[in-house]
């Protein structure tokens, strides 16, 4: 990769622009790539993507798959001296960097490019930023790697997003649970519509267990919050290099009680295929949701799960209970984090119609 792009800057006069097309779902593989790009002497000026990919594929179902190639526009780096060796400053370089991504991610989203397109989208912008020089160095005199600096290019970004997807709220007020599950879903969205073109046209709704992250990429965007994907099991299962953010179905048992003598019991997978968890929670625990047992969750994300769950399993009384009694629906940032989800979760999903509906109570139970 490196030769390529040494080879390419060898070429193209000073004047020159250069177009690298790529498309690539890890961080490993953009890694590599633009520090391919830095090392040859170039700098990367700005990142487009442009549509090649079908979003109905199999494998842009419920995982982040680029739905485009990204087109890094560059030009060779050079000064007026012909020099390619210039050192920046750390603390300019992050100063500036913020700002540069404020610009730009509200302007991606005006055009439709959000989720997984609009991060690595984002790239070229701010990599503008760290490649003008050939190398960066902290006031101590240590170089920053590239690496180090891509982090802190996925903590904007994250924080960004989470200011346009909480629009009129403090993201702070929301736990590191509400948003990580934000951030996440708006990772995995392939435009400002709700859902990929093959759920909309799927009239039926989809059970999903969860939605599938690269393990790297959910680390950095989790670090980026302020949140440890380690101390959210309950939120995020790994495996091998895969993160799956767990859907309120899949978070049944743990939402509602462990060790609740009534609590609904796990579904074999002989009876799957045939009844779903809520068909098979009026089979074996028919009044278990009647009269709502056990706690409000500790956080709001899980309290609207819980809400979510009751109104998917048709428990409207308990979830009257709930929210009124229990006094979940008294709290302000309660609904704006349903609101904020019932955007980004897909279309033709349980969690999508679940949200949506517990949405719809807010003004008959005068909350």
């Amino acid at each position: 990769m490196k030769q390529a792009m040494n080879e390419g800057r060898r070429v193209l006069k000073s004047s020159g622009i250069g177009v690298v097309v790529f498309a690539h779902k890890t961080t490993l593989g953009w890694e590599t790539q633009l520090q391919a790009m830095i090392d040859a002497g170039w700098i990367i000026k700005s990142s487009w993507p442009i549509d090649t990919e079908r979003p109905g594929r199999l494998r842009a179902q419920g995982s982040a798959v680029l739905a485009s190639s990204i087109h890094l526009i560059c030009r060779p780096r050079e000064k007026s001296n012909s020099s390619l060796d210039d050192i920046g400053d750390w603390r300019d370089v992050l100063s500036e960097l913020p700002k540069r991504i404020h610009e730009w991610l509200p302007r991606l989203s005006e055009e439709g490019i959000v989720g997984a397109d609009a991060i690595f989208a984002c790239l070229g912008p701010a990599l503008e930023i760290f490649s003008r020089y050939s190398s960066v160095e902290k006031a101590s005199g240590e170089k920053v790697e590239l690496k180090e600096y891509l982090e802190h290019v996925w903590a904007a970004v994250s924080r960004e997003a989470l200011s346009m997807i909480f629009d009129g709220a403090d993201a702070s007020g929301f736990e590191e649970d509400a948003r990580l599950t934000a951030m996440w879903l708006w990772t995995l969205r392939t435009s400002t519509q709700n859902g990929s073109e093959a759920e909309e046209d799927n009239d039926k709704t989809k059970s999903l267990t969860g939605y599938t992250l690269e393990y790297d990429a959910a680390r950095k965007i989790a670090q980026g919050l302020g949140a440890h994907l380690e101390s959210l099991k309950h939120l995020v299962q790994t495996k091998g290099d895969t993160a799956t953010l767990l859907s309120a179905e899949s978070r049944a048992h743990y939402l509602f009680g462990k060790d609740a003598g009534d609590a609904p019991k796990k579904i074999s997978k002989k009876k799957a295929k045939q009844m779903t968890l809520f068909e098979e929670l009026e089979e074996e625990s028919e009044d278990w949701f009647g009269e709502f047992k056990g706690q409000p969750g500790k956080t709001i994300l899980d309290q609207l799960h819980q809400s979510m769950i009751l109104f998917g399993a048709g428990r409207g009384e308990a979830l009257k209970r709930f929210l009124v009694e229990e006094g979940v629906g008294r709290n302000a940032l309660f609904w704006r984090l349903a609101q904020s989800l019932s955007a980004l979760y897909p279309s033709g999903t349980e969690e999508k119609r679940w949200v949506d509906g517990v949405l719809a109570r807010k003004k008959g139970l005068g909350l």
